[in-house]
Parts: C-alpha cells; sequence; structure tokens
C-alpha cells in the first residue's frame, strides 16, 4: 500500500503512470475511490495521485487539522514528497476550495487547478443557521443524516447506487472531518481569489442542489485567469454522474495547460 507521511500524517494514495501530474482530491467524507473513473482514464497519458484526506479512507486519523487550510498544506507536501513537477491540482466539493488555496499558496509549485463544484462562498446567509444544524444532526444521528443529505448530491442521470456507496465512505471516515463544514461556512475566496496566478477551472453541474453554479460562475470572473465550463445534466458529483462527459472536459482543459504560457493566454483572451 503506498503510504506517504506529511505533517506528521500518513497519507494513503494511489500513484499510476508517467507523464505531466495530476493530483486528484476528493471531497468531505469520500475519499479517493470517487476517481476511479479519472484514474483509469488518465494513468495512460499522466501520472495520476489519487490520496485519503487525512481522517478518510485509508489515511491516518489524527484528529485534528481538517480546515481548508490544513488540507491545502497536506496536498502542498504530498507533491514535494513524491518530487511532482508542477502538478495540476483537481478537487471536487470541499476538495474543490483546498486545491484553489494550495494553488493560491504556493503558484510557483502549481501548473493549474481544477475546480470541480466548489463551495467557493455561500450565496445565501442563513448557510451558516443551516450548518448549525446539520452539524447537531450529525452528532445525534450520523448514519440517517447522511443518507438523507447524500440523496441531494446527485442528478437525475445518477446510477441510483452512488448514494448508498457514498454514504458507505462517508460513514467510514473519522467524525473529525465535519471541522471542514464550519470552515467552508467561513471561508471566502472572493477576497482572495484575485491573487491566484495559475490558470484556473472552475466545473460545475448546472443541478447540483447543494452549491449553485453560479458561485463557480462568480469566481471564474474573479479570478485572474479563470474559466466556467458547466455540465447542464449534473448534479453536485459530475465525475461521477457523467464519467465519459467530465473525462472529454479534463482531456481538453489538461491539453490547454500542457503549455502553461499558451493556456493563460487563451484565458485572457
Amino acid at each position: 500500500m503506498p503510504y506517504t507521511t506529511v505533517n506528521r500524517v500518513e497519507l494513503f494514495h494511489e500513484d499510476r503512470g508517467s507523464g505531466q501530474p495530476l493530483i486528484l482530491l476528493h471531497g468531505w467524507g469520500t475519499n479517493g475511490q470517487v476517481w476511479s473513473a479519472q484514474a483509469e482514464e488518465f494513468a495512460g497519458a499522466y501520472r495520476v495521485v489519487v490520496p485519503d484526506w487525512r481522517g478518510c479512507g485509508r489515511s491516518a486519523r489524527p484528529g485534528g487539522g481538517d480546515t481548508i487550510a490544513g488540507h491545502a498544506q497536506d496536498v502542498l507536501a504530498l507533491g514535494e514528497a513524491l518530487e511532482l513537477d508542477r502538478p495540476v491540482l483537481v478537487g471536487v466539493s470541499a476538495g474543490a476550495a483546498i486545491v484553489l488555496e494550495a494553488a493560491r499558496r504556493a503558484p510557483s509549485s502549481v501548473r493549474g487547478v481544477v475546480a470541480v463544484d466548489g463551495p467557493g462562498y455561500w450565496p445565501a446567509e442563513r448557510k451558516a443557521e443551516l450548518l448549525v444544524e446539520l452539524r447537531r444532526m450529525l452528532r445525534t444521528d450520523r448514519a440517517a443524516t447522511v443518507r438523507q443529505w447524500v440523496v441531494d448530491w446527485y442528478g437525475p442521470l445518477a446510477d441510483p447506487a452512488l448514494p448508498e456507496w457514498t454514504v458507505q465512505q462517508i460513514l467510514a471516515a473519522s467524525d473529525s472531518i465535519d471541522e471542514i463544514l464550519s470552515d467552508a461556512v467561513r471561508h471566502n475566496p472572493r477576497e482572495t481569489i484575485g491573487e491566484l496566478e495559475v490558470p484556473a477551472f472552475f466545473v460545475h453541474g448546472r443541478l447540483d442542489a447543494e452549491i449553485p453554479a453560479e458561485v463557480s460562475e462568480t469566481l471564474a470572473e474573479l479570478a485572474p485567469h479563470g474559466e466556467a465550463h458547466i455540465m447542464a445534466e449534473s448534479g453536485h458529483m459530475p465525475h461521477v454522474e457523467q464519467p465519459a462527459e467530465f473525462n472529454a472536459l479534463l482531456h481538453s482543459i489538461l491539453g490547454r495547460l500542457a503549455a502553461p504560457d499558451a493556456a493563460r493566454d487563451a484565458l485572457q483572451d
């Protein structure tokens, strides 16, 4: 099993293929399995690294550091430990906020970033109140709360088995990861995304019931080298719901990032 210790935490990760490196980061509670269709597809032409967050999957469970900044440091440290040459960072949901923060902190270490259905910011003030209730419900009956919530993550084209598959991943994770839920509500990258120096592509499912596509569209407009791509028939997990369509889009993005200067010029046009 491939493990690497970063920031005093042992992280499990898959590491396949060779070439331009990609790091694929999952969201809250799940693990690297959510990227299986992408790992298989891209390992033929890229070096694909798929870690489990601290507290998730097969990684260690230190019971702390579950913040956007903490996970961003883990991603950067993992890339350095594996000697990855300016990887493209791809993250979904809370993982999108993490990879954006990692790219902002260390632009010279990152070729580009792809944020998939990330929170970015909460457009409704009442989200903070809803989060307090969600965390209370997670403490009271975690299994029932997760099952009720995850149903809304998927659009109508998703395989009906996906919600329970996702629930099982979340229930197997440490409950310390709930810290990042509060952090995500406080986090407002609109204040700092203007500092992002690398190309940033924002992919979002139009049918996402959790985070409106306008969030990614807004962040793409604010990022100096940003671009939004909306998947019309997907919900919150487009890479799982429509893997062929998502992979085609990611291939296109990676092709543009193969020549960073050209990609950056294209984004500015």
